[in-house]
C-alpha cells in the first residue's frame, strides 16, 4: 500500500490591492493592449503599419495603467 505524505496547507494570499470592477476592467484592457502589441511585433511579415499599430497598443496600455494607478490612489487616499 502507498503511503500518503501530508503537505503543508496552502492558501491563496490576499491581494494587497483593493479590487474594484473599474480596476479589474482597466487591468484586463491593459493586458489585452500589450498582447496585441506583442502580437504585432512578432509578425514575420512585419510592416511599418504593424509597427505603428504595436506602438499605438503599447501607448494605450500605458494610458490604461496610468488610469488604474490614479483610480487606486483615489481609493487609498
Amino acid at each position: 500500500m502507498t503511503s500518503v505524505i501530508p503537505l503543508a496547507g496552502r492558501s491563496a494570499a490576499a491581494s494587497p490591492l483593493p479590487s474594484t470592477p473599474e480596476l479589474i476592467g482597466l487591468h484586463g484592457m491593459a493586458e489585452n493592449a500589450l498582447a496585441t502589441a506583442l502580437h504585432e511585433l512578432r509578425r514575420l511579415d512585419g510592416t511599418a503599419d504593424s509597427l505603428r499599430l504595436a506602438t499605438a497598443r503599447a501607448t494605450r496600455a500605458g494610458t490604461l495603467l496610468r488610469r488604474a494607478c490614479e483610480s487606486l490612489n483615489t481609493l487609498e487616499g
